[in-house]
């Protein structure tokens, strides 16, 4: 009798069913990677390119290992793995404003709010659904304990203002000054209400 399934290996990868799952210390390699290849792809144009070049993976990975061992209460790590590859990471958490967002009144109060800290996907692995996926479980999670979700983004990031746009996030008017080797590169806001 033979077998009519198609072997893994033979199956387009973007077919392959991705997995997100809470990150552990032995993914915080590839994460650095991730991020460093992630800024040197999604900021190039918007941030001085002797910065992005000098971004370096083994560099960041004691960054990593240490902001995933010391992460606060609240605060998740997760990552995509498509075919037992990491391709993607998000972070979230509380909201680490200086001054929090006031509570809507008429949504209950008293949750807070929470907020995106990161969301990379590996370069080669763009436009496949990473991305849209962790955003999606992020938000999913968040929404169990909090009122709205909030991120930063770059304010010339253009691709980035477009893709948190379809996930219902709007930017609402806070802005924030961000400089890299002496450019600025201001971020911006953006906000989601967030249904239980």
């Amino acid at each position: 009798m033979s077998d009519s399934r198609t072997p893994l290996s033979r199956v387009p990868l973007s077919r392959v069913p991705l997995r997100v799952r809470e990150m552990t210390l032995a993914d915080c390699p590839r994460v650095a990677e991730i991020r460093v290849r992630g800024w040197q792809s999604a900021y190039s144009g918007l941030m001085p390119q002797s910065y992005l070049d000098g971004l370096d993976v083994s560099a960041e990975l004691p960054r990593r290992r240490a902001h995933f061992e010391q992460a606060g209460p609240g605060v998740v790590n997760l990552v995509a793995e498509r075919a037992g590859e990491v391709v993607g990471w998000a972070c979230h958490g509380p909201y680490r404003g200086g001054e929090p967002p006031a509570v809507d009144a008429g949504r209950g109060g008293g949750a807070g709010d929470a907020e995106l800290y990161a969301l990379y996907v590996d370069p080669g692995r763009t436009g496949r659904g990473v991305g849209r996926t962790l955003l999606r479980e992020s938000v999913e999670r968040c929404a169990a304990g909090h009122d709205r979700m909030l991120l930063w983004v770059l304010r010339e990031n253009a691709g980035a203002r477009r893709f948190y746009e379809r996930a219902g996030f709007t930017a609402d008017g806070a802005e924030e000054p961000y400089e890299v080797e002496g450019v600025e590169v201001p971020e911006v806001r953006y906000t989601r209400p967030l249904e239980r």
